[in-house]
């Protein structure tokens, strides 16, 4: 196993969760701005409903995201050490 290709792994890895926690983020804040502009209108059209993603789903996304960069950061320090010690024996 290469090094280097543990460590573009864990920063692929690193990268995806950022996104994913982004996305997340941004459909959270929809939900919860689409929530309060419905409690300030009397009616919504249900197609605005139909667009607007669900909080539940967003706050698993953003739970799970967390838990990829979580595991994005042990690659890159087990490749760090995996380094280290192959540095420590040659030299």
């Amino acid at each position: 196993m290469e090094i280097q290709s543990a460590f573009n792994s864990g920063v692929q890895a690193l990268q995806s969760a950022t996104q994913a926690a982004d996305e997340a983020a941004a459909n959270i804040v929809a939900e919860t701005t689409a929530a309060d502009d419905a409690g300030a209108a009397e009616s919504v059209e249900p197609t605005e409903e139909a667009s607007v993603p669900d909080l539940n789903q967003s706050l698993v996304d953003l739970k799970v995201a967390e838990h990829q960069a979580k595991a994005a950061t042990e690659v890159i320090k087990t490749a760090d050490d995996s380094l280290g010690t192959l540095l420590d024996v040659t030299a």
